[in-house]
């Protein structure tokens, strides 16, 4: 990535955060981590990836991620139009929503070495 994309994809992910946090009022969309973002080098599209904390009244960590995906997908068209408003690009990249299990990855992994230690006895 160049330095302009890399500059516009963090302006891109700062926006999008404040505007899922603020703004988007779909019920499928809780508490949503923007990751990172990859922008294209014609600006054209950007590759949003999110990840999330499963809460335990969703239902299974995969059925909460295809909920979450569709509400994002759903959200797109608005928050297109809102980063619009807000940035100040002649061209607003398309917005492609994808899942990134790291944090879940991550969660689960500690989650192993904890239960490694307490049966070691450390």
């Amino acid at each position: 990535m160049s330095r302009r994309t890399e500059r516009v994809a963090e302006e891109v992910r700062g926006e999008l955060a404040r505007l899922l946090r603020e703004e988007v009022s779909d019920p499928r969309v809780g508490l949503v981590t923007l990751t990172r973002v990859e922008v294209s080098p014609d600006l054209g599209s950007a590759r949003v990836l999110w990840s999330f904390v499963p809460t335990a009244t969703a239902g299974t960590p995969e059925r909460e991620a295809r909920r979450t995906a569709q509400g994002l997908e759903s959200a797109a068209p608005f928050l297109r139009r809102r980063l619009a408003e807000a940035l100040p690009l002649r061209r607003v990249p398309e917005l492609h929503f994808r899942y990134d299990p790291s944090l879940a990855e991550g969660s689960e992994t500690l989650r192993l070495l904890q239960e490694i230690r307490d049966v070691e006895g450390g």
